[in-house]
């Protein structure tokens, strides 16, 4: 988490690149957004984990280096399939990359991880091939703006009576009129 924290705080970025919390991990940061997550998982997080599990770095034995090597790929199977799905623009290629890398991804999780479970998730992943497709880039259908309003009904005043906020709300506006 300490090499996550300083890639996100010396890292520099360019202004249209939405931020991340320089204490990311911590109860102080809040949690992430949706388009944050993308951007640490595309962005921070592969330069973080490349740093202390990729060719050149040391640890305490070729057996813990070469797990190591193994989670990394496996980490950069996923990153590589959203990083394509993000992209502005489509082509058959990419599509084909895309499906590539999340089957890779889900393949090989049970042995990085055997432990983990499959879940829906993985199964609806695979579905993003077909709906690139037919949709187009991600970035035409993805449900950021909707998101970001709910986030903006969520901070309204409620008292959890139906019909009251908004009567409320309505009452303030015609006293400022």
């Amino acid at each position: 988490m300490m090499r996550i924290r300083q890639v996100i705080g010396e890292m520099a970025t360019p202004s249209w690149l939405s931020s991340v919390p320089r204490n990311f991990g911590d109860s102080a940061a809040g949690s992430l957004k949706a388009d944050e997550w993308r951007t640490m998982t595309t962005i921070y997080l592969p330069i973080a984990l490349i740093s202390i599990w990729g060719q050149g770095t040391s640890h305490a034995s070729p057996a813990i280096a070469e797990s190591l090597r193994k989670a990394l790929d496996h980490t950069m199977a996923l990153v590589s399939a959203v990083s394509l799905a993000c992209l502005r623009t489509m082509t058959p290629d990419r599509m084909t990359a895309y499906r590539e890398n999340i089957l890779t991804w889900i393949a090989n999780l049970q042995v990085i991880h055997p432990t983990a479970e499959h879940r829906v998730n993985e199964h609806m992943a695979v579905h993003i091939f077909d709906f690139l497709r037919l949709f187009g880039p991600v970035r035409s259908w993805w449900c950021f703006p909707f998101e970001r309003l709910i986030g903006q009904l969520q901070r309204l005043p409620n008292n959890h009576k139906f019909g009251q906020p908004f009567a409320a709300l309505r009452f303030q506006f015609l006293i400022i009129k």
